[in-house]
């Protein structure tokens, strides 16, 4: 009988916790709600883009807690990475960003470009400055900069700039859950508030799209 009282009381605990939290997140208040929404890339998943800038510096504090975060998300989650562009030095590191990815190895050069441009106050507004720090962390010159200028990485800054005047980015590092919902770290009370936040968007859009399917 004690067992049975133990496990109901846990189970109504949790319904209280996830109401208080359902209860804790205002739209308008700690979250913006995006009209129209924007279409996602096509991954068949929830997307979750982070909007940032290298020179940031609290996109650089922020950046460890998305890592640790990605980890703890399920497989129907995808967190895409959006270069903010407010000015041409912005596009050239957005640029930047996207010839990383193409090249594979933005796992070796996103830490390091942070640093160099937050941390070291470099502008590394060319392509030389920029080649050089990829060198610096083994990637050949040559494909870098054959990367840099392609087709396909001007057309990521396009869809990168287009994202964020859609989703009304005023500020890095921000957020946008299911092309729905974006969250500002004023809004949502620091960063961490905004992991919480996005979890609960993730967990809003799960039942709007089993509703949905039902």
């Amino acid at each position: 009988m004690f067992k049975h009282y133990c496990v109901m009381l846990m189970l109504a605990l949790q319904v209280t916790a996830l109401t208080t939290q359902a209860q804790e997140w205002v739209e308008g208040e700690h979250y913006d709600v995006i009209s129209p929404a924007i279409r996602g890339t096509g991954t068949g998943k929830i997307e979750v883009v982070e909007f940032f800038w290298y020179g940031c510096g609290g996109c650089y504090s922020f950046e460890p807690l998305v890592v640790q975060w990605k980890k703890t998300l399920a497989d129907d989650v995808a967190v895409i990475g959006s270069p903010a562009m407010w000015n041409a030095l912005m596009e050239v590191h957005a640029k930047a960003y996207f010839a990383a990815e193409a090249l594979g190895v933005l796992d070796r050069v996103h830490i390091p470009l942070f640093q160099a441009i937050y941390l070291d106050r470099k502008r590394l507004q060319s392509e030389g400055d920029l080649a050089d720090l990829f060198a610096a962390n083994g990637v050949a010159r040559e494909d870098f900069s054959k990367a840099f200028n392609s087709f396909g990485v001007s057309s990521q800054v396009r869809q990168a700039n287009a994202r964020a005047r859609a989703a009304k980015i005023t500020s890095t590092p921000e957020m946008m859950v299911a092309g729905k919902y974006r969250i500002s770290t004023r809004k949502a009370g620091g960063h961490a508030g905004m992991l919480k936040l996005a979890n609960f968007l993730l967990e809003k859009e799960r039942g709007e799209r089993a509703a949905a399917s039902s």
